[in-house]
């Protein structure tokens, strides 16, 4: 599969703590259980929609679980 074919974009420089970037994993994967990490969808997800696409709506959040607690 050639990169143009991929369902995956390029890695981007995200900075993050990484007590909020694991959990984020975790939380993502609530929703989205399925094949690589969903991060990257959400954020795409989020970012049209805040930048007011048309058609965009904000990323579905999932019950809240273990990353909802405050990072110590």
């Amino acid at each position: 599969m050639s990169d143009a074919d991929s369902p995956y974009d390029l890695p981007r420089k995200f900075r993050a703590p990484d007590d909020e970037w694991e959990p984020f994993q975790d939380a993502t994967r609530a929703v989205h259980p399925e094949g690589r990490s969903p991060r990257g969808q959400v954020i795409r997800e989020f970012m049209r929609w805040y930048m007011r696409r048309p058609g965009a709506k904000l990323p579905e959040r999932p019950p809240a679980g273990s990353w909802s607690a405050p990072a110590s």
